[in-house]
């Protein structure tokens, strides 16, 4: 327990000085309630720290709790521009959650086109859920040509 906390007040003091994945990690900790007690408005104002400094972790997790109104209203289209952000720098949950807005048309209009492409990106970093998704829009011909 007690390094527990002292692991706790190390990742605060990082936080403090400013070390965006600190305050990712921190918000992290009061979005789910680890080792401290769950707090969207807090989980929220660290993610929305590190995720102004460019980190894209913090930037996915903004999406979320747009898209699920966690600690937000619930907003598609502010959580499709948080999954853009980190979607552009690589992250592979970003791409293909964005995947997922186009392939839906939540907070974008319906795109399979672009789907495809954020599921491609993602499926080419080994994510075993976007090369399924990639698989049914070519079994479909949606957004790219049939090909079973």
């Amino acid at each position: 327990m007690e390094a527990q906390r002292q692991r706790l007040y190390h990742l605060r003091e990082a936080a403090a000085r400013g070390e965006a994945a600190a305050q990712s990690d921190l918000g992290h900790k009061y979005c789910v309630g680890e080792g401290v007690r769950q707090d969207y408005a807090e989980a929220l104002r660290w993610f929305q720290m590190a995720a102004d400094q460019g980190f894209a972790r913090a930037q996915y997790n903004l999406g979320v709790m747009h898209e699920q109104g966690q600690g937000v209203p619930q907003d598609q289209v502010e959580a499709v521009r948080w999954f853009q952000l980190a979607a552009d720098q690589g992250l592979t949950q970003a791409e293909y959650q964005l995947g997922w807005m186009y392939n839906d048309g939540l907070g974008v209009s319906q795109d399979y086109a672009k789907a495809a492409h954020w599921f491609l990106q993602a499926a080419e970093q080994g994510d075993a859920g976007a090369q399924c998704h990639l698989g049914d829009l070519y079994r479909n011909g949606q957004g790219v040509p049939k090909d079973d």
